[in-house]
């Protein structure tokens, strides 16, 4: 079982309407769902994925180098699972699984910092084929 927790970033900037990112990701709660919903047309980014709340707001975006491994994922017809695992100061953290996993939220001394690098794998590791 694969899980990972992967960083949500540009949660400083604000939505073109409604509420703020930051507004949003306040009230988030651990283990609330998210969804991630694929921009091919972003004018910056043509793998953007965008990061929005069990509300419908949008909180921020997947790490550019993630969504494209995750929106790959996603093209290959896997089932992509995500909630809301925490907030920092400049990004906040989702928990994914695929193919009909559900997403766990790690134990707390798991939990990355701000200083990682977007990207954090369960302990066990996993495979990404299949």
């Amino acid at each position: 079982m694969l899980q990972l927790s992967l960083a949500i970033v540009g949660i400083q900037y604000p939505n073109k309407k409604g509420l703020t990112r930051r507004f949003e990701l306040e009230i988030c709660r651990e283990g609330e769902p998210v969804e991630f919903r694929p921009e091919p047309r972003n004018e910056f980014d043509e793998h953007a994925i965008a990061v929005y709340s069990c509300r419908g707001i949008q909180i921020g975006y997947l790490k550019s180098e993630r969504a494209v491994l995750i929106g790959s994922r996603m093209r290959q017809g896997h089932e992509v699972t995500a909630i809301f695992q925490g907030l920092e100061p400049w990004r906040a953290w989702c928990r994914v699984a695929f193919d009909g996993e559900v997403p766990a939220l790690p134990p707390a001394a798991e939990t990355p910092s701000s200083d990682d690098d977007g990207f954090w794998p369960d302990q066990e590791g996993g495979e990404w084929g299949a």
